[in-house]
């Protein structure tokens, strides 16, 4: 139990209700730690005396996934970053997930939490970041900003990390819908390798299937779009008694599934991690979909969750 005299692991908490909806946001990471539904958990989360396990609900920035070696070229410059997955030798998840955000407003549905980046070695930019949080009758909205506070263009990508759950439903047993029609090919480290159509094989969830026992750690892309550009990920329980949405606008064009095999304890297959992207693994190596902001620019995005499909 946590002691009162000791601040969480996770620091401080904000917690927006409204409309049956109700999540949690912490200071460390400015991640999103429990969401639910009418009591219900859709979000599997952690314990308040917990340190964040397996990158749940956190803010991944300056970039997504991983980046071979930490190398990469840019402007003109060869760059390295600090090896934070050091058994597969990778810069993983960005600079921001383990930072201390800080409250910039508050209300009884919605808060803003912000963090500004200052220049590292191996990414010599600063941004001001920003993130809002809501709850309303269509669930969890999340906007985020990242402007670019520096005297040069910088490279940038973004992604989250949430855990999706059914209530009382195995991932083996639950269904998944994901709009990519291509996935990417990885080697031994999770690097990108290639990328192959879904049409016709076992990774093609463009129509809804049971998971089973498919192991997926897998960055899907050139997504079928609605039409205000955005798309969803969907997971259904068997007889579609309970379902969870997963949207995200026209600025995310890729979507990382993974169903948790290597978290360890009752972590291991327990959810589906379900991560909208802007860009593919290693895309500060090869370029893809990468966003150059300039000097004052500012890159906005929105994703949310929704109970039911």
């Amino acid at each position: 139990m946590q002691n009162a005299a000791t601040p969480p692991p996770s620091g401080a908490q904000w917690t927006i209700s409204a409309a049956g909806h109700e999540a949690v946001i912490v200071e460390v990471g400015g991640g999103l730690r429990t969401y639910r539904h009418d009591g219900a958990d859709y979000l599997d989360g952690y314990d308040l005396d917990e340190i964040c396990p397996g990158g749940a609900g956190q803010v991944l920035a300056p970039w997504p996934n991983r980046i071979r070696d930490g190398q990469y070229s840019f402007g003109g410059r060869s760059l390295q970053l600090t090896l934070t997955e050091p058994t597969r030798h990778n810069a993983i998840h960005g600079l921001v997930n383990w930072a201390r955000w800080h409250l910039v407003e508050q209300a009884d549905d919605a808060v803003t939490v912000g963090y500004d980046l200052p220049p590292h070695p191996g990414y010599p930019w600063g941004l001001r970041l920003r993130t809002r949080y809501a709850v309303g009758p269509d669930g969890l909205l999340v906007e985020h900003e990242a402007t670019n506070v520096g005297d040069g263009p910088c490279p940038f990508g973004f992604s989250i990390h949430p855990y999706l759950r059914l209530p009382g439903v195995a991932v083996d047993d639950t269904s998944i819908q994901v709009p990519g029609r291509i996935r990417v090919l990885l080697d031994g480290r999770l690097l990108p390798v290639g990328a192959t159509p879904v049409a016709g094989t076992e990774y093609d969830y463009t129509s809804p299937r049971r998971i089973g026992d498919a192991v997926l750690d897998v960055a899907f892309g050139e997504v079928t779009r609605a039409a205000d550009g955005g798309s969803s990920v969907i997971l259904a329980a068997p007889d579609d008694a309970v379902a969870v949405r997963i949207w995200a606008d026209r600025e995310f064009g890729w979507w990382q599934v993974f169903t948790g095999d290597t978290l360890s304890g009752e972590r291991h297959r327990r959810s589906v991690a379900v991560e909208p992207m802007t860009c593919p693994p290693d895309a500060f190596r090869s370029g893809k979909d990468v966003i150059t902001l300039e000097p004052g620019d500012t890159w906005r995005g929105a994703w949310g969750i929704r109970p039911g499909a």
